[in-house]
């Protein structure tokens, strides 16, 4: 189907007549393109948006996500990504998995940047995640906000608590404090070294409790 037609075909696509699609012209209710030889060209897909969104919705594609914040941590993510591909199988689309290792605090990850970009290009109608917590540890709603706004279909198989989340958590916190001693100390600090390492013992055993 065309996208920019003549008047008679836009009057047929609305059901109505030509002298009344022009009244509507003429009182702005509807507006015309002109060529450069000074004729009307009407743009269906603002007249009748349904008939091109259809179309390129079949385009569209399912992103399934999976993520864990370390290496140890392989075998997780592994069963992740055969949980979202066996459960995106059975609905019967056709998906992509995209996954992820490193923390939930950092927005740079190949995988997420990956996703976002698709995203916001139009190209996915549904991303699939176990536990909103693979997405991103605080942040995820900025991303399920940005999937409303482009019309993309939010799947969260599991809407309990993660059962990696203290564990995750631990691991984000011990990243994020060596960032910080290490601009403040130096990474070589000896003094660096004996602060990190407290925390990292703290921090492990509060995980643990």
């Amino acid at each position: 189907m065309d996208r920019f037609v003549g008047i008679g075909e836009a009057a047929a696509a609305l059901g109505v007549s030509v002298p009344t699609l022009r009244r509507w012209e003429a009182c702005g209710k509807i507006a015309a393109d002109h060529t450069p030889g000074g004729h009307r060209r009407y743009d269906l897909a603002k007249l009748r948006p349904e008939l091109f969104r259809a179309a390129s919705e079949v385009d569209r594609t399912t992103i399934a996500y999976a993520r864990v914040s370390s290496h140890d941590q392989k075998d997780d993510l592994e069963r992740q990504k055969q949980v979202l591909e066996l459960y995106c199988a059975r609905q019967g689309w056709t998906f992509e998995v995209v996954a992820d290792l490193g923390s939930g605090m950092n927005y740079h990850k190949k995988g997420l940047r990956k996703l976002l970009g698709a995203v916001i290009e139009g190209h996915v109608g549904r991303l699939v995640i176990t536990h909103k917590d693979r997405l991103l540890r605080f942040g995820a709603e900025l991303v399920f906000a940005i999937c409303e706004a482009k019309n993309v279909e939010v799947v969260i198989l599991n809407q309990g608590e993660d059962t990696t989340f203290e564990e995750d958590l631990a691991k984000d916190v011990l990243e994020i404090i060596t960032v910080f001693s290490a601009r403040l100390y130096g990474s070589r600090s000896r003094k660096n070294q004996k602060l990190l390492d407290g925390v990292r013992k703290a921090v492990e055993d509060s995980a643990s409790c």
